[in-house]
């Protein structure tokens, strides 16, 4: 029956894991419907601030997505818990308990291990750090430590106190905290809970040294048996307070065999007992609760002098209970009383068992059992639970998946009522005019798109032969920096300590001939400059065609002005304006929108040539066999001026070379926008879509076919399809 047992939970961790790769679909779905609800949400807000019409205006206003966006992060949230319990490789029993209740007595007596692994003792809270005790039947005892870092102990631990305390701004980090003097308590904050939990502070603060190296270890850090107590308590086995690593633990993991060898794939989370004074420690303990662990073990020893279900213990149970909405507690806890070895607390034992429902304290079983006893640990409370577990653990899985999937069809209904309202915001599409009115228009402004582009392109080809003026004013400033910035040494005392450091003037030679052939290339890279000027210029022109008021009027679709019109025109068109066809308009666009000129393709290989005087094995200008420095600054000065020379005459017949290209390309642009076959059709299709925003005064902004209302649409109908993803069915 035991084996029975250890492969049926085997089996339950086997298939929870499917499970956790279908919440990720779930989440991955629930990421994409709240991107869509994003994007139609600022899609709303462009609408409201270009629509004045009274009707539409208050329909988008409605529509409200922000609740629904606050649930999905909720979910999310939530989905990452249900995921992390599915995809866990243990069942998770969580014990937790007010301090000297027997707990660490109880996981000792279930996992062989001792009080120098788990710490109790009788005097003040021994345990210090949270552990999870793994069974491994095939391992020697060890443990794994996993710390805080500096920042999440600053976050996480001392930020409470401050905050709390009201201690003022928290410190930086570690080195900070360390540093400076505690902040004294406000006046406005007394009482005994309230110093006691300054006291804590204050124990993190005055032993900050013994700890501090800690936060700054990589983790996980492998432990011997030896070594957990040093990790986990406060005290030694002597009770001594000597320990003080356990501030900077996060979690401890302990791996070792159980003595039962039947019990399959558990693990026992055992947390540090609550009712001393800690901030962060209840918050702590119900995120463990409601992330790792599968069953919870509330541990209650009874005073053999008499004891009663005090608020404490329902305190306990409500903080315990808000840890995990989805799955009523009273399905997965269990009340463990503790019977003393000598029996003396027995008849409270049961006393404390009958009236526990008065309490209001429901578990799915209350046993009393001698926790310090193995046999009595593991045949009235291990085996009990586990047996419950493997029994009741899919159904309790299916029931909190089960909430989660109630509150996920929730969400897609409110989706689905808010995408209603969407979809009717702009109400129904009419015709603003008729066909005539639109196409009276259209013949008009092509008229005028077709004259004005002609005229300018025969205004370029009266001016192709002409001298591009941005063009020649860069090639003039270049040439004037060529002339004043010469890199040709100064001094011949210059050449002298050049030719020493070199060992002869032959070298010296070529070194300056060399440098001054790099410096005048330099200037001329500026001409990349004069050529996007000049190609700007001409793109502008197009533009002032394209948009001129009264004509083409073309400026409101789009807010870019100058050449920066022509790519966003390339941006706006589709790829298909006329059906099976790929759009020439948008091909024209980007085409004249994406040419530029560039020195280096154009220009540049006429430079070189101009400056193989001043290459050391080109230069006709060699040195006599006994040469000087003033022979080196005469040829190099003299090289200098005819490079100089000659890249001012190679430039000269470049000069009209921009006015030349400028009138290509805008020829070209005209053949793909004007002359294409059928692009008349495209500028009419593409144009009726944007009539409201060429003629406003005489198409309405949201007519039917218009390119608002249209992406308005588009947006609802793709929030639509995110919808209608699987977010539910977890279980099948």
């Amino acid at each position: 029956m035991s084996m029975n047992r250890s492969a049926q939970i085997a089996n339950i961790i086997e298939k929870r894991q499917p499970l956790a790769n279908k919440i990720e679909e779930v989440k991955v779905n629930l990421n994409s419907l709240s991107s869509r609800l994003s994007y139609l949400e600022d899609y709303r807000q462009q609408l409201l601030s270009k629509v004045d019409e009274p009707t539409i205006t208050g329909r988008l206003k409605e529509i409200d997505f922000s609740k629904i966006q606050q649930n999905i992060a909720s979910e999310l949230q939530l989905l990452d818990k249900l995921k992390t319990r599915f995809s866990r490789d243990t069942l998770n029993i969580g014990v937790i308990g007010r301090a000297r209740q027997g707990k660490s007595r109880l996981l000792q007596s279930l996992t062989g291990l001792t009080a120098a692994e788990i710490p109790d003792g009788s005097g003040q809270h021994c345990t210090g750090v949270r552990s999870t005790i793994h069974h491994n039947p095939n391992v020697e005892t060890y443990g794994e430590v996993l710390f805080y870092t500096d920042r999440t102990f600053m976050d996480e631990v001392i930020a409470p106190y401050y905050e709390q305390l009201k201690l003022g701004t928290q410190p930086i980090n570690i080195d900070d905290f360390a540093r400076k003097d505690l902040p004294s308590l406000p006046n406005d904050l007394k009482g005994a809970e309230v110093n006691a939990k300054y006291e804590h502070l204050r124990g993190y603060h005055e032993n900050v040294d013994q700890y501090r190296l800690l936060l700054q270890t990589s983790s996980p850090r492998l432990i011997k048996k030896e070594e957990i107590r040093e990790y986990v308590a406060q005290e030694n086995l002597q009770g001594e307070r000597i320990y003080f690593n356990y501030l900077a633990v996060r979690e401890v993991k302990i791996i070792c065999n159980f003595p039962k060898d039947d019990l399959g794939k558990i693990a026992l989370v055992d947390m540090p007992g609550l009712g001393d004074t800690g901030i962060g420690d209840e918050k702590r303990m119900v995120k463990t609760i409601g992330e790792d662990i599968d069953a919870v073990l509330f541990v209650r020893m009874p005073k053999s002098t008499g004891d009663f279900w005090g608020d404490v213990d329902v305190q306990l149970y409500d903080t315990a209970y808000r840890a995990l909405n989805d799955l009523p507690l009273p399905l997965w806890s269990f009340m463990i009383l503790n019977k003393l070895s000598d029996e003396s607390n027995l008849k409270l034992c049961e006393q404390l068992k009958t009236d526990i429902t008065n309490k209001h304290i429901n578990v799915a079983d209350c046993v009393i059992a001698n926790c310090a006893e193995a046999q009595d640990a593991n045949d009235k409370v291990l085996d009990p639970i586990l047996n419950y577990l493997a029994n009741k653990i899919t159904d309790l899985d299916r029931q909190y998946a089960s909430a989660c999937q109630d509150r996920l069809k929730q969400l897609q209904t409110s989706v689905v009522a808010e995408l209603k309202k969407s979809r009717n915001a702009l109400g129904q599409a009419q015709e603003s005019v008729e066909m005539g009115e639109f196409l009276r228009l259209f013949k008009r402004l092509w008229t005028n798109l077709t004259s004005g582009l002609e005229k300018l392109l025969k205004k370029l080809s009266n001016q192709i032969n002409e001298q591009d003026r941005d063009f020649k004013k860069s090639v003039d400033e270049a040439i004037q920096k060529c002339y004043n910035d010469t890199k040709i040494p100064s001094s011949l005392e210059e050449i002298d300590e050049r030719r020493n450091s070199r060992g002869s003037f032959d070298s010296a030679y070529s070194d300056y001939l060399n440098e001054i052939r790099a410096h005048l290339s330099q200037h001329f890279l500026s001409l990349d400059d004069g050529l996007k000027s000049s190609l700007d210029r001409v793109k502008s022109l197009v533009v002032e065609v394209l948009t001129e008021p009264e004509k083409v009027n073309l400026g409101g679709i789009t807010e870019a002005k100058g050449s920066n019109f022509l790519g966003a025109m390339a941006k706006l068109l589709p790829d298909e304006i006329l059906e099976g066809q790929a759009s020439r308009l948008k091909f024209g666009f980007q085409m004249l929108s994406e040419f530029q000129l560039s020195y280096r393709g154009t220009i540049q290989h006429r430079i070189r040539q101009c400056l193989d005087g001043l290459t050391p094995d080109r230069t006709t200008l060699k040195l006599s066999k006994s040469p000087n420095s003033q022979q080196i600054k005469s040829n190099l000065e003299a090289l200098h001026a005819e490079a100089v020379f000659q890249c001012e005459t190679a430039l000269e017949e470049f000069l009209s070379e921009p006015s030349q290209a400028a009138f290509a390309i805008v020829e070209e642009f005209l053949d793909r926008v004007l002359r294409a076959e059928e692009v008349e059709d495209e500028w009419q299709t593409f144009l009726y879509q944007e009539r409201s925003l060429i003629w406003p005064e005489k198409f309405e902004l949201l007519g039917e076919r218009s390119r608002l209302r249209q992406e308005w649409l588009d947006a609802v109908e793709k929030a639509t399809k995110a919808n209608q993803q699987e977010l539910v069915s977890l279980f099948k």
